[in-house]
């Protein structure tokens, strides 16, 4: 059993690892490394909760300061890991100190996408992905009558509607045909688009900045390639993000799309395991490898390796499983939307509470489910146990599907 573990990064994959290991009663030295001056908070809520000030900072922390204390689990905040000696297993950080380590787990995350426009170093561009910057942007909203939002994912939509409940004019650029399209069918799509209409955002689908236009240093707006020109005190990019590679490529270990790591989340070197945005892993409900970039996914993977360093290995086979809070609207995902040949509605796509479920060769293999959170935990069940269901037995809201999940 290693006595010395080092986890490279604070959010909720690294937290999960060292919070698993001393469950499992794992007694040796931990360290917690990671780059932002605070200790291990919640992310989801940055663009919610947080930013409309229903949840204040204290309550972000994913524990108090006393649990790391309590636990022995070593914080090393506010630095950075910038080499690994796998030969020596040592890891070197920016602050010239090197740490020893029996067991490495990268967590490093991802970063965003950067948008590759002239004018988006303006000041009044914003990204969401760290506290500092949900401080930032959280002020710069109420300061503000009109923003214009790039990109209509997951993050995109979640800030677009928090500024308008704000009372903010939002703007939403989209260079696909339909919200958050990488992630869920078109018939939930239509739903998302719809409601963000009705509360007075504006959505422009098939379109994208060209630049961005400003005055005196300060963003103005955004010119899309159609010519038009859309006036926007503050812009939010949110175009996706790109997996933290780099420190694990400086030591030979293979990267794709992400750390290349196997079924147990270990890398060729089997004293270093990659796991949550930055994994990329073989899983069973996806043909080939990938990433997830999700809370559910970081903190099962942190378990999945906290059990294999303590003695009991098994392959990750957590189903995936996702949500986005927008307004009034919850959506919850369960499983993987990848070559869908058939989906069916269970509700009334009308409204505001209804599922999409999304069939593969007969199997079903992704269920969307809106203001519907039971609906979502049996799902997570029929996928989980590879339960035979119909399209039509989905469809029909007087088929109990809990029945089907009984054995």
């Amino acid at each position: 059993m290693s006595d010395r573990i080092v986890i490279v990064g604070t959010g909720q994959g690294g937290y999960q690892v060292a919070a698993s290991l001393r469950e499992l009663h794992f007694s040796g030295r931990i360290v917690l490394i990671g780059e932002e001056p605070c200790i291990p908070y919640q992310r989801p809520p940055l663009s919610k909760g947080y930013m409309l000030g229903e949840l204040e900072e204290a309550r972000l922390p994913l524990r108090a300061a006393k649990f790391f204390e309590d636990k022995h689990i070593e914080l090393a905040i506010g630095r950075r890991a910038v080499a690994i000696d796998r030969a020596h297993r040592k890891v070197g950080l920016d602050d010239d100190a090197v740490l020893d380590y029996d067991h490495l787990v990268l967590a490093v995350g991802a970063r965003h996408r950067r948008l590759p426009v002239p004018g988006a170093d303006l000041q009044g561009v914003y990204y969401l992905r760290t506290l500092a910057e949900a401080q930032a942007l959280r002020a710069a909203l109420r300061a503000v009558k009109k923003a214009v939002v790039i990109g209509a994912g997951f993050i995109g939509l979640e800030i677009a509607a928090s500024a308008a409940k704000l009372g903010v004019e939002v703007t939403v650029l989209e260079v696909a045909d339909r919200p958050m399209a990488r992630a869920i069918s078109p018939e939930m799509a239509a739903i998302f688009a719809r409601e963000h209409a009705k509360h007075g955002t504006r959505l422009l689908f098939n379109t994208q900045a060209m630049r961005l236009l400003g005055q005196d240093g300060h963003a103005r707006g955004v010119e899309t390639v159609t010519g038009e020109v859309i006036d926007g005190e503050l812009i939010v990019v949110g175009i996706g993000v790109i997996a933290n590679v780099e420190l694990a490529a400086t030591c030979d270990l293979e990267v794709g799309n992400g750390i290349v790591v196997n079924e147990l989340l270990a890398t060729a070197d089997p004293r270093v395991s990659a796991i949550g945005d930055c994994a990329l892993h073989p899983n069973a409900f996806a043909a080939q490898p990938l990433r997830i970039e999700s809370v559910q996914n970081a903190s099962d993977q942190g378990r999945c390796v906290a059990a294999r360093l303590t003695g009991s290995p098994a392959p990750y086979n957590a189903v995936p499983w996702f949500w986005s809070d927008q307004g009034s609207l919850k959506l919850q995902i369960a499983g993987l939307a990848v070559g869908v040949e058939h989906s069916v509605v269970r509700g009334d796509a009308g409204g505001t509470a209804c599922s999409v479920f999304s069939f593969r060769a007969g199997r079903l293999i992704a269920v969307e489910s809106l203001n519907r959170p039971g609906e979502h935990m049996v799902a997570r069940r029929l996928i989980g146990k590879h339960v035979a269901i119909t399209p039509e037995q989905a469809a029909d809201e007087s088929f109990d599907l809990r029945h089907l999940t009984a054995s």
